[in-house]
C-alpha cells in the first residue's frame, strides 16, 4: 500500500482543472487543466479533455507512489451555478481506469449563505 493523496476537481462548464496535493492538502504534487491537452477553447471543458487531464494527474501520482486518494469535487459555485461541469464525471472516471484506489468522493463547492446579488438577468431584443 502507497502513500494516500487528495484530488481537487475543479469543473466548470468551460474548464476543468484537477490538482493532486499530499494528505495534508498543503503542498501540490501536480496539477493539469483543459487547456494543455485541447487546442481549441471550446473543448477545454469537455469529458474528453478531463479524461486526459486525469490520466496525466494519475501518471504524475504514481511517479510520486500515491495510489490511494480522496477526490474534492468542485462546482464554480458561488451565485454561479453549483453543479459541477460534465468533466466532473468523465474525470473520476478516468482516474479508476488509471489504477487509483478512490477512498472517498465529496462536494466541496462554496454556497452562499445570502452572500452578494446575483447579475441581473438579460431581457429579449424584440423590435
Amino acid at each position: 500500500m502507497g502513500r494516500a493523496g487528495i484530488i481537487h476537481i475543479y469543473a466548470s462548464h468551460n474548464n476543468t482543472i484537477i490538482l493532486l496535493t499530499d494528505s495534508t492538502g498543503a503542498e501540490t504534487i501536480a496539477k493539469c487543466s483543459g487547456g494543455v491537452v485541447v487546442k481549441a477553447q471550446h473543448k477545454e471543458g469537455s469529458p474528453y479533455a478531463a479524461m486526459k487531464v486525469a490520466e496525466i494527474v494519475a501518471e504524475k501520482a504514481r511517479e510520486k507512489g500515491i495510489d490511494e486518494v480522496i477526490v474534492k469535487v468542485r462546482g464554480q459555485g458561488g451565485i454561479s451555478p453549483r453543479s459541477p461541469g460534465q468533466g466532473a464525471e468523465a474525470a473520476i472516471l478516468s482516474l479508476t481506469r488509471n489504477n487509483m484506489r478512490i477512498r472517498a468522493i465529496e462536494n466541496v463547492t462554496p454556497v452562499p449563505h445570502d452572500g452578494t446579488r446575483r447579475k441581473k438577468r438579460n431581457r429579449s431584443k424584440k423590435e
